[in-house]
């Protein structure tokens, strides 16, 4: 997103595009639902491609409004979900802790979502979702996750879409991350505009 206008208007809203990836069935709708709506979604539809849902909140004093895509998570929508890649701002990695396939293609779909964003950054605003952590039955362990989000310095959340626990918390992490990356880019627009003309001297003026 590159702001228009000559400084940045602390009171206008921020727009920001969040995606959440991950494998199917690791509650990435549920997340979202929860979320935006405060309730447990428990409809176990597969999402087809992408559905949106826009939640507005204060980060810091400056008014922000998510744009936030819940993407499929079945392997034959890969090429078609990285089409909606383009464009964000942030990017929402989830794994269920009871199925450990769900974590180990984590790296694919980082990878995949590197290779495809534009411009490609290492340090692209991210988090990683652990979710239903309310189930006993549970496959990864808290610390080989925590490994696997601090070797590529990203945070990592334990949560619940059903018992909202770490939710808020999350989104509104990588909110912040967003919107500090955004204010980045206009510091970086702003400057490289001046640099233009480095060679203008500012004239002399009578009164």
């Amino acid at each position: 997103l590159i702001p228009q206008g000559p400084s940045m208007d602390a009171s206008k809203k921020v727009d920001l595009k969040i995606i959440i990836i991950g494998a199917l069935g690791v509650g990435k709708t549920s997340l979202l639902h929860q979320y935006v709506h405060k309730t447990f979604y428990e409809d176990y539809r597969t999402t087809l491609g992408a559905s949106i849902l826009t939640k507005v909140l204060t980060v810091d004093n400056n008014p922000l409004k998510l744009q936030i895509w819940d993407t499929g998570g079945q392997e034959r929508f890969r090429s078609m979900v990285s089409t909606f890649y383009k464009g964000s701002d942030g990017c929402m990695l989830a794994f269920d802790v009871t199925d450990r396939e769900s974590f180990e293609s984590l790296d694919n779909w980082r990878d995949d979502f590197l290779e495809k964003v534009i411009p490609r950054e290492q340090d692209f605003p991210m988090v990683v979702l652990g979710n239903k952590i309310d189930i006993c039955d549970r496959q990864v362990p808290k610390e080989i996750a925590s490994a696997w989000c601090k070797e590529k310095d990203i945070p990592y959340f334990e949560v619940s879409a059903k018992n909202n626990i770490n939710v808020a918390e999350a989104f509104e992490t990588l909110a912040k991350q967003a919107l500090n990356t955004y204010k980045g880019i206009f510091e970086s627009y702003l400057t490289d505009s001046i640099k233009l003309t480095p060679n203008d001297k500012p004239k002399k003026s009578c009164c």
